[in-house]
């Protein structure tokens, strides 16, 4: 290689690193691609784009200041603003110029200054209007310019401006304060309220002509999805008034009639002039040892049950491994509320079911939430109510869909998941029922353990056990004084009075009146009067007692003997039907601290039968319901719920002078002289029409694994 080679190589080398250290050099004074910098620091191809950047938080704050101390009047803080105050209303950049834009981006023409656009409401003038102001130059303002006409071709009407928050916050509070207190009765009795429970959605535009400011405001159920849950009532509020004590209702709507105001509405509900769409209402909870509980039920707005909640869940085992033989699990111990579970949409309960948070406080100082572990809604049976086909002299049909209200919560306590719901029928039906699904309990199969169960898998015996389950049912059937009236039937052999020679067996009505405790207290296996319920003091329209029957659907297997150390601790599940008078000191059929402690069980509800008089008393009846579970192959992976349901009825007899759910607006009925296919024959020929508007569904969540948290 000559020198001249080495010299021309050794010159390229010396320009690579000359080239290498300049971009290291360079490198090292470029900001971060994340870092923002203020507009004079950032280079040319930043700077062009932060011609349409965002204001900053400082740029906003810097604004307001400026706003505030070179207007000359008083600003008031938008979120606290009355209609008479001057406020801002909102603050954003202020694009410029298009021209101005491409000038300085093409390289033409200066960068233009950075401006922000102001609106304001200014209320407390002699003539209140809308004015927008471009303020500039950011980041240190310096000047101001009303741009209102020059946009706008003139002034802006204060009547136009957008509706702040704080001016819905005050709506309302006229609503809660002045309006709704105007109609007590209805208020309470038809729709609950407790000043809580109702959410406000306002309509627009409001009015109909340029000037007006009065809008309706559509109450809902303040619940999850409030927006399906209107109640019916909506009002219609001038509020076009500066003076907010001149606010004033307009109309009232409720149920398709129209009212002069709020007061009228009352005035027509007490004299029995409304059609008011409410059958049922109660208030629900959820107990940390004894689950789901109702309280203050009511049909039609009278009362008919002051509690219905379950007491305990008892489970006793059979095996011939000791574990096994020696369990005896009260749920109520382990917390039947407490382990409530998330609920899955669309499987644990419909999908577009109310879905309720719970909370709970047990093992910490704080509380937990369980997101979505109740749930509301109503279900179509696929069943009629009551219908019939008349071909006989003349052609209609008269039928009625059996919808329900259910309320739901799943407990799983262990292996076994337990589903209750309570239901709520359109003819004043109530029902209590549970449903166990979960996994069955097992030992390891040995010896002979056969007797106790199925093999359900290689070593794995299903073991025998039986489930109980009770309830309190504290009703209050046409006031709180009630007696117990047994009826049945029982065949009478008499002589045709036509025909004297011939035998005729007729069933006769039998009937007695329960006095004691003693004489309410049905054994589990003992036979109970077919139709038992609790008679009111007052008679319906034919004259007969007016009442609530308890009717109970049961398949338990045998109550431990009597004769067992721990029996006293679940005496409850002696009977299947107990009425006993009420107490204050009597308020739970078993104690959580009976679990531990069986042999001195700190209740024991064998106490409470001691044959005091329950005629015309406060009463409470006590329901047990079950199924013996032999588990078998089918069980496995899970138990299913279909024929493992147990509950109660609670039915009105003589408690109406005829079908409550007659006037449910679900009926239908139609003659062979009329159009069937026509709506207002027959509202379920729109069904089509209803059902091809689907509803809005809500994406899928579930919240079950970090259910847990401590809020």
């Amino acid at each position: 290689m000559n020198l001249k080679t080495v010299l021309i190589l050794l010159g390229l080398a010396l320009a690579t690193i000359f080239a290498l250290v300049c971009v290291l050099l360079t490198r090292e004074r470029t900001p971060s691609p994340c870092q923002r910098l203020p507009p004079q620091q950032e280079d040319v191809e930043d700077s062009q784009s932060l011609v349409f950047a965002d204001l900053t938080a400082e740029e906003m704050s810097q604004v307001v200041r400026y706003l505030q101390g070179h207007l000359g009047v008083p600003l008031v803080e938008a979120s606290r603003a009355e209609p008479s105050d001057n406020c801002i209303a909102l603050v954003e950049l202020q694009v410029p110029a298009k021209a101005e834009v491409l000038r300085f981006l093409d390289g033409a023409g200066a960068r233009p200054p950075r401006e922000a656009l102001a609106v304001l409401y200014f209320g407390k003038q002699p003539e209140p209007n809308i004015t927008e102001l471009v303020v500039g130059p950011l980041p240190r303002p310096a000047y101001h310019r009303d741009v209102t006409v020059q946009k706008y071709g003139g002034r802006l009407p204060y009547h136009r401006r957008p509706t702040l928050a704080v001016e819905y916050k005050q709506i309302w509070g006229f609503l809660k304060s002045q309006v709704l207190p105007s109609a007590p009765a209805f208020m309470q009795q038809v729709l609950g309220y407790d000043g809580t429970n109702l959410a406000v959605v306002t309509a627009a535009p409001r009015g109909f002509q340029s000037g007006d400011r009065v809008t309706w405001f559509v109450l809902f159920q303040n619940v999850s999805g409030f927006f399906v849950h209107p109640v019916g009532l909506e009002v219609l509020v001038d509020h076009s008034s500066l003076d907010m004590s001149q606010w004033a209702v307009s109309r009232v709507f409720y149920n398709g009639q129209y009212y002069r105001d709020m007061a009228q509405l009352e005035s027509a509900y007490v004299q029995g002039r409304m059609s008011v769409e409410k059958a049922w209402s109660f208030a629900f909870g959820v107990s940390v040892s004894r689950g789901l509980r109702l309280f203050d039920i009511r049909h039609q707005g009278e009362r008919v049950a002051y509690e219905i909640s379950v007491q305990e869940a008892l489970s006793v085992y059979g095996s011939n491994c000791p574990a096994g033989m020696s369990t005896r699990y009260m749920d109520g111990s382990f917390g039947l509320g407490r382990y409530t579970s998330p609920l899955v949409p669309g499987v644990d309960c419909p999908y577009l079911a109310t879905y309720v948070d719970t909370h709970s406080l047990s093992d910490s100082l704080k509380p937990q939430k369980r997101k979505a572990s109740l749930c509301i809604f109503e279900h179509n049976l696929g069943s009629p109510l009551r219908r019939h086909y008349s071909n006989l002299q003349s052609l209609y049909y008269g039928g009625l869909v059996n919808s329900a209200l259910v309320v739901r919560s799943i407990v799983t306590v262990g292996n076994y998941d337990y589903v209750w719901d309570f239901i709520f029928y359109q003819n004043g039906a109530m029902e209590g029922k549970v449903q166990a699904t979960g996994y069955p309990s097992s030992s390891f199969l040995h010896g002979d353990g056969l007797r106790y169960g199925n093999r359900l898998w290689e070593h794995t015996l299903g073991t025998i056990h039986t489930h109980f389950v009770n309830y309190k049912v504290d009703l209050d059937v046409g006031g709180v004084k009630n007696s117990l009236v047994a009826h049945d039937m029982a065949f009478e052999v008499t002589r045709a009075p036509w025909s004297p020679e011939q035998q005729i067996e007729r069933p006769q009505l039998t009937k007695k009146v329960l006095d004691t405790e003693d004489q309410a207290a049905f054994r589990l296996h003992s036979k109970v009067p077919r139709y038992i319920y609790f008679a009111a003091n007052s008679k319906n329209k034919w004259g007969h007692q007016r009442g609530y029957r308890i009717q109970i659907t049961s398949f338990a297997g045998d109550h431990m003997p009597e004769a067992s150390s721990m029996e006293r601790a679940i005496s409850w599940a002696r009977y299947q039907l107990a009425v006993t008078r009420r107490k204050e000191e009597e308020p739970t059929s078993t104690s959580i601290y009976n679990q531990n402690d069986p042999w001195t069980p700190t209740v024991s509800f064998a106490d409470f039968i001691n044959n005091e008089t329950i005629t015309n008393e406060d009463l409470v009846a006590w329901i047990t319901a079950g199924f013996l579970h032999i588990p078998h192959s089918e069980d496995i992976p899970n138990t299913v719920t279909v024929g493992n349901s147990v509950g109660f009825l609670l039915r009105p007899y003589n408690y109406y002078d005829l079908d409550p759910s007659i006037y449910s607006h679900d009926g239908v009925f139609f003659t062979s002289e009329q159009d069937f296919t026509a709506c207002e024959i027959n509202p379920l020929a729109c069904l089509p029409k209803t059902a091809s508007c689907l509803p809005n569904f809500p994406p899928f969540t579930y919240d079950g694994f970090r259910n847990m948290s401590r809020l």
